[in-house]
């Protein structure tokens, strides 16, 4: 059982070939480092997602890359492989039921709430390019303008995520028409976006301003994350085993206030973590409210 990857130590078209045991060295490493887990079947993914960087380093196999990746001082490598190896699919407003439970649920009960009278903390994990936490903050914008006076003390919202690569994309908040349609009405794209260089759309300041991106790798520490309102932990969960998803789980309650909310995507749970979170069920959508 093998795959190939172009390139040799000569950087020819000979094929290097990425042997059984290469392959789980490799998949090894990959959870060891940021949690991924790699199916068997999945070979191809490595060979055409790190091609470029076997080619490139005239590493000759797999197997040299992970013997490299493995020794001290080489954390530019390692983030480079990360990079290539993270899955950043991501839309506007996705699945919109999440939006919908944080404008007409979360935010007035935060309103009505105690928490009023502190800034709205609000973490955004795993956020790719950006559109889940600028889709938060323009719902923010959006209740503000209906409830003058809320959240007098500001918002705050956290968006992390292990790839530097799909961080810097999110700062410069810039969405060809392509991406921008992808889940976002043209209402709201006249009304938060404004022409860019070329064919890109731009951020305004107002939706931009609240958002604050750092890069975190969920199996890492959370310091100086928390104490938070809300957290949206949605459709990264996926990719870990269930030991990991209990571990990150355990820690993202750690950040939540007491009766803090979390919010996963459609096909996760909280991994029968039922003390330290209470389900509330929104109909349509769960959510989770920390104990």
């Amino acid at each position: 059982m093998c795959s190939t990857l172009y390139g040799d130590n000569t950087l020819n078209a000979n094929r290097v070939t990425i042997t059984e045991q290469e392959f789980d060295r490799f998949c090894q490493f990959l959870e060891q480092a940021c949690g991924i887990l790699l199916a068997k079947h999945k070979q191809y993914l490595v060979e055409s997602r790190l091609s470029k960087i076997l080619i490139e380093g005239e590493y000759g196999s797999l197997g040299r890359l992970v013997d490299s990746l493995i020794l001290p001082g080489n954390s530019g490598l390692k983030e480079q492989v990360i990079n290539a190896m993270t899955t950043n699919e991501t839309l506007w407003f996705r699945d919109i039921h999440p939006y919908e439970i944080l404008k007409n649920k979360l935010l007035p009960e935060l309103v009505s709430s105690a928490s009023s009278g502190q800034r709205l903390k609000i973490w955004s994990a795993a956020c790719s390019t950006g559109q889940e936490p600028y889709s938060i903050s323009m719902v923010l914008d959006e209740f503000k303008s209906a409830n003058p006076g809320a959240f007098r003390l500001g918002e705050e919202i956290t968006a992390t995520d292990i790839c530097t690569r799909v961080l810097d994309q999110a700062r410069q908040a810039e969405y060809e028409m392509l991406a921008l349609g992808r889940g976002l009405s043209q209402d709201r794209l006249k009304k938060f976006f404004e022409p860019g260089k070329s064919e890109a759309w731009t951020l305004m300041s107002k939706i931009k301003s609240r958002v604050r991106f750092r890069e975190l790798n969920l199996l890492g520490s959370y310091a100086g994350i928390g104490p938070c309102d809300i957290v949206f932990c949605r459709n990264v969960l996926i990719y870990f085993s269930t030991e990991r998803k209990r571990e990150i789980l355990t820690k993202i309650h750690k950040t939540l206030k007491p009766g803090g909310y979390l919010l996963l995507g459609a096909s996760e749970s909280i991994a029968e973590l039922n003390d330290l979170f209470e389900m509330v069920h929104c109909r349509p959508g769960i959510i989770y409210k920390a104990k």
